[in-house]
């Protein structure tokens, strides 16, 4: 029997516009902002705002694998980022922005391989997402979560387009 629920960790530069941008797709149950595959404890977002703690913005997506599939996140992640830009999403840059793909589920290295490889064929550059384990994963405080709802005209790296085109995707291979 297949899970109720999956989860992925998605880092796509500042975690205010991705976590906004996952939000918006159906089949998406819950997001959380946070801080993921570092090396300190319990870091604040001033200690990883200095680049000196090896995390990575980040959002945990909770999702109902019957609705949508790891694959069709994947597509939309790649819609919302520059996969080719290392350290540097929109005008944030730092190790902090860097993307990447950080799973719990072994089970998901192909369907993750497979989205890499075809990404990686619409470019001539090479692609700079990271995709490794997720080590560790520690929430950002209650500021940072669904920082876009409670600050609509707040900074957001994302196109305004983006947040409607979210809303209007289906997985079809799963609806």
């Amino acid at each position: 029997m297949e899970a109720k629920t999956r989860t992925i960790h998605l880092a796509g530069g500042c975690f205010w516009g991705t976590e906004h941008f996952f939000k918006q797709i159906q089949g998406i149950i819950s997001t959380e902002t946070g801080f993921a595959n570092g090396n300190t404890e319990s870091p604040t977002y001033e200690e990883v705002y200095t680049d000196q703690t090896g995390y990575a913005e980040t959002v945990r997506i909770e999702y109902n694998p019957s609705i949508i599939g790891l694959d069709f996140i994947l597509q939309m992640f790649f819609k919302a980022i520059d996969p080719t830009s290392l350290n540097k999403q929109g005008e944030d840059c730092g190790t902090r922005y860097r993307t990447g793909i950080y799973y719990s589920d072994e089970s998901d290295i192909p369907t993750i391989e497979e989205c890499m490889r075809a990404e990686a064929a619409k470019y001539e550059e090479p692609i700079m997402v990271e995709v490794l384990p997720l080590k560790v994963f520690y929430p950002a405080d209650e500021y940072h979560q669904d920082y876009h709802d409670k600050h609509p005209d707040g900074y957001c790296h994302l196109p305004l387009e983006l947040f409607e085109f979210a809303r209007k995707a289906k997985d079809s291979k799963h609806s």
